[in-house]
């Protein structure tokens, strides 16, 4: 998979998007409208924020970060989804909340609502790239949501939280011009709002899982841990233990009791074997130490 087509192409679609709304907004008077500007902006903010992490994670490991900064995306993605969602989405409930408390007249509705199905189909859009790029690298959706690709992850929940809350928008835009109450303009602009924070809490605190150190998927674990005790040189292993270290790099510890009567050469030997054989099977693993007891 491609993250860094799927960067540009979010943010390219919400820099277009952010000063269609901010227009419209501005002219009409639309929280509903403002709301989505809001959301787009710091859609925008968030997406330089993944493409920055994808780049700082690249450097190679020194000294002080002997295994690398696969870690940063875990960062940045965290961050993008802290400003993304959740201060985008409290930003836009206080706006459509101010707007049921004291209606302010909505005017240029018939823009209003062709910037909200605008926003709606580059959201349409947006999650095709993304079923796009999965099907290109012949991974599926569910291959998607159960990986550690909090970045990914949250780029396609933003453009899919986005669909309802424009379809929302979109049939709210048009009861406003029908009826005239502008209530309905804060309602709707409070409902985004609410949706967005409640998205952003669900992927922060899934975030903290890999920012404090998640270990690999207990399946994946499995059959790691099968991999090696058929190897006819190793009794048991002792202890398996996995760090995810970015969403393509993980560290892998293990301690394994070969069988007796092994020499120290053939115990080099089946070290770098079972290595070889672990990196090769699993890609992610970049970091493998493997501790012998005889």
């Amino acid at each position: 998979m491609r993250p860094r087509i799927i960067i540009l192409a979010t943010i390219a679609l919400n820099a277009a998007l952010f000063l269609g709304n901010l227009a419209v907004a501005i002219a009409s008077g639309s929280r509903t409208v403002l709301s989505q500007a809001i959301y787009t902006v710091t859609d925008l903010i968030g997406g330089l924020f993944l493409l920055w992490g994808l780049y700082v994670s690249r450097r190679p490991p020194d000294h002080e970060h002997p295994f690398g900064f696969g870690k940063e995306r875990f960062f940045w993605a965290f961050v993008s989804t802290v400003v993304t969602f959740t201060a985008a989405g409290i930003v836009a409930l206080v706006t459509g909340i101010d707007q049921i408390l004291a209606p302010a007249p909505v005017t240029h509705l018939g823009e209003g609502i062709g910037i909200v199905g605008a926003t709606l189909a580059a959201s349409v859009v947006g999650v095709w790239v993304t079923l796009r790029e999965l099907r290109l690298s012949r991974q599926t959706l569910q291959t998607l949501l159960e990986s550690s690709n909090q970045g990914l992850k949250s780029i396609f929940y933003q453009d899919l939280i986005t669909i309802p809350g424009s379809m929302v928008a979109f049939a709210g835009l048009l009861i406003v011009y029908r009826t005239g109450d502008y209530r309905l303009d804060g309602t709707v602009a409070a409902f985004e709002g609410l949706l967005l924070v409640v998205t952003g809490l669900v992927l922060t605190a899934e975030s903290r899982e890999y920012l404090i150190g998640r270990a690999l998927a207990p399946e994946v674990a499995q059959d790691i841990l099968g991999l090696v005790e058929r190897d006819p040189r190793v009794f048991r292993v002792r202890s398996l233990q996995s760090m995810q270290l970015g969403p393509d790099d993980a560290l892998l510890a293990l301690r394994i009791n070969f069988h007796d009567g092994l020499t120290t050469d053939q115990l080099e030997s089946a070290v770098d074997q079972l290595t070889q054989t672990l990196t090769s099977t699993y890609p992610v693993l970049r970091h493998v130490i493997i501790e012998p007891e005889s």
